[in-house]
């Protein structure tokens, strides 16, 4: 069994912006993602990002796109992340099982790398990244101060880097 971090992409690992984060040049990684996932891989977890990406389906920008911004991230950490699940639509398009805070991209992630749910964590910026977690039996990790009372993390901290050390010493 494998312990793994699910981690949200967009408010975790870069910085988030409402209008999408598409282009390389505008894939701004937060302080310290990077030493955050060198801690995590160090400590044996699987490192997963589970996204929702519904630009796609809108049409505002390519799959290409976004797979060019993960591939700039695997470069700039050294390949951290073991595997980018997202989901492409959005409801006003088209619907989906896969799109959080459904919990179907966690589900294919959990059969792929024999996860063990007891020693995993998730990671987001928005309750409804912790929902399927939670759902699930995941301990779940609340970046940031945006919280919804009835969708918070069973922790809170300002950064993936304090999450990462939260994670390690539990």
């Amino acid at each position: 069994m494998t312990k793994c971090v699910f981690l949200d992409r967009d408010g975790v690992i870069n910085r988030d912006n409402p209008n999408y984060t598409y282009t390389v040049g505008a894939f701004e990684i937060l302080p310290g993602v990077v030493e955050a996932t060198r801690l995590l891989r160090q400590a044996g977890f699987r490192l997963i990002v589970i996204t929702n990406q519904s630009g796609i389906a809108q049409g505002i920008y390519t799959e290409a796109q976004m797979h060019a911004c993960h591939a700039y991230f695997q470069q700039v950490s050294n390949n951290s992340i073991d595997h980018f699940y997202f989901c492409p639509h959005h409801p006003s398009v088209t619907e989906s099982l896969a799109r959080k805070p459904g919990t179907l991209m966690f589900e294919k992630a959990m059969a792929r790398f024999s996860t063990d749910i007891a020693s995993s964590w998730m990671v987001g910026d928005r309750g409804r990244d912790l929902i399927p977690a939670r759902k699930l039996g995941i301990k779940t990790i609340q970046i940031g101060d945006e919280v919804e009372v009835e969708n918070k993390g069973d922790y809170q901290v300002n950064s993936l880097l304090e999450a990462a050390r939260l994670i390690i010493t539990n």
